[in-house]
């Protein structure tokens, strides 16, 4: 008769042996880039860090073009002499691409089959209640939220409707800007945030706005939950999503956060349906949506309406806000293009501070278009991309990929890379001077690539190029001398929300500059809507 101990041994020998001819399989079937070691079981899970961009860098110039992470139960195959390279995070091989041609090659032009997203129990489905479209897989629900956006934010109609909010937010970031030069980064985080609550609501941020407080406070923790695996296992080894619902001690919590976010925007949209019975709503995307669906235009439930507001709203303010800071910071870090871009806009804003610029001018200055382009490539905003999932096995230059590959490029890598940009750390407008410069997504990855491009890029355009044009046209930027350190270009956290992430200096370029921005300041200060 078997012991205990006995039958512990043979069901472990299974297990090894199980796992040792799974891998030989594995092995001979398919072929991937390098591998980067990991730890057992876990792989790279605990290996990446936030924010990842220069550790990107330093993996890329290590393993090459592309390169594999294996993030838990190790199971790449051997590595190869190519420039490529693999991660493995809970069971999952994710694919780093480090240049321009690979993300071409595989998100773009094959984006049929490479266009989903991992599988994440906890972040979409119980705290985003399946409905968060930047983590749903390429399905039928995703095309349709995808087809209501695009209708809307894209329309010949947009820009008649959208650039006004902008053009009156400009004006009131600079005078925050002027009055409380400390506070820069709260200016910049005010005009984002207002925006994209007037794109998507018709209406300006409040004073102590309670939409814009819970928002501060639940994207922190979302992007905690997105990108460090302790918070939720379940992301990681997504095989704990089986145990019985009382064993999943991350649920209640993912639970109850859902419960609030759905609560929070419920009030939102009842307050925007009131104004809509009364006729006194401003044109903005979720009228359009709301109405769209009474004709039934939009096929879309009441929860899906609830997160595609909050999908806008995350992806508007956040990356408009850091954009401005990185273009702040590299108009103090390289003052010649700085320089250039406020002599442009003197030619057709009038050297003594005539008028401030408006979206409308945007043609007869194309060198700020210039700018925009370049604050999205110089420091990419999401610095190791997205992941997106491969939906049937592919080959590729050698390579044999399994579905449920997961493919992320490796932004800031791409952006620093000599032989893609030339000196590619300098800020430098003139790089995108050139025929694609009307093509915004075009020379860089910072909206994404493939099906996956981000669907409110024009509007996300449009708010970096007034922001960049008022504050170029209103103030001197250098460096501030006061303080003992320069700024780091490479490791600051951009994205940091409480404090300035880096000191800067910024001085109204004259008398008649003061004016207009007082004067200007005091207009949007006092309209409401």
């Amino acid at each position: 008769m078997f012991s205990i101990l006995t039958w512990i041994q043979a069901i472990l020998a299974i297990l090894v042996l199980n796992y040792v001819v799974s891998s030989i399989r594995f092995s001979r079937k398919y072929k991937l880039p390098n591998v980067v070691p990991g730890w057992p079981l876990i792989g790279n899970t605990l290996d990446v860090p936030y924010p990842a961009g220069m550790w990107g860098v330093k993996m890329a110039k290590k393993y090459g073009e592309m390169y594999l992470s294996l993030h838990a139960c190790n199971m790449g195959s051997p590595a190869d002499k190519s420039n490529r390279f693999t991660l493995n995070i809970g069971g999952r091989r994710l694919v780093y691409l480090n240049s321009s041609r690979v993300v071409t090659e595989l998100l773009e032009k094959r984006a049929s089959i490479y266009s989903s997203r991992p599988h994440r129990p906890m972040l979409q489905d119980i705290m985003s209640a399946g409905a968060r479209i930047v983590f749903m897989g390429y399905t039928d629900q995703w095309r349709s939220q995808r087809k209501i956006m695009h209708s809307i934010l894209n329309s010949t109609q947009a820009e008649k409707k959208f650039v006004p909010f902008q053009d009156l937010e400009a004006k009131q970031l600079v005078y925050e800007i002027f009055k409380d030069p400390e506070n820069y980064h709260k200016a910049g985080q005010r005009f984002s945030n207002s925006v994209i609550l007037s794109v998507i609501f018709g209406r300006r941020a409040r004073k102590d706005d309670e939409l814009l407080r819970f928002i501060m406070q639940y994207t922190a923790t979302l992007g905690d939950y997105q990108f460090n695996p302790l918070k939720s296992p379940a992301d990681v080894f997504t095989k704990l999503e089986y145990l019985p619902k009382p064993l999943q001690w991350w649920r209640p919590f993912g639970e109850s956060f859902c419960e609030k976010h759905v609560a929070i925007f419920q009030k939102e949209n009842d307050k925007l349906e009131e104004k809509i019975r009364a006729g006194t709503a401003k044109p903005c995307f979720a009228v359009e949506v709301i109405e769209g669906a009474a004709r039934r235009e939009f096929n879309i439930s009441d929860i899906e309406k609830i997160y595609t507001w909050t999908s806008l709203i995350e992806a508007g303010s956040d990356t408009s806000r850091v954009a401005i800071l990185q273009m702040v910071a590299g108009a103090a870090c390289y003052p010649e293009w700085a320089k250039k871009a406020r002599e442009a806009l003197d030619q057709v804003c009038g050297a003594k501070a005539e008028r401030m610029p408006s979206l409308g001018d945007r043609a007869q200055i194309p060198y700020i278009s210039a700018v925009v382009k370049e604050t999205l490539r110089w420091r990419p905003f999401l610095q190791s991309g997205v992941p997106h999932t491969l939906t049937q096995n592919d080959e590729f230059e050698g390579y044999k990929f399994p579905a449920g590959t997961e493919f992320s490029w490796n932004a800031y890598a791409i952006a620093l890379n000599e032989e893609e940009y030339k000196d590619p750390m300098r800020f430098d407008p003139d790089r995108f001077m050139n025929d694609d410069l009307k093509s915004i997504a075009k020379g860089h990855w910072a909206f994404g690539a493939g099906r996956r491009t981000c669907v409110g890029l024009n509007v996300g355009a449009n708010n970096l190029w007034i922001a960049a044009a008022c504050i170029l046209y209103c103030f001197d930027i250098e460096q501030d001398p006061m303080k003992d350190h320069p700024i780091d270009q490479l490791n600051t956290l951009w994205e940091e929300p409480l404090h300035a992430p880096f000191h800067v200096k910024l001085s109204p370029r004259s008398q008649a500059h003061i004016e207009l921005i007082e004067s200007s300041g005091a207009f949007a200060l006092s309209a409401d809507y």
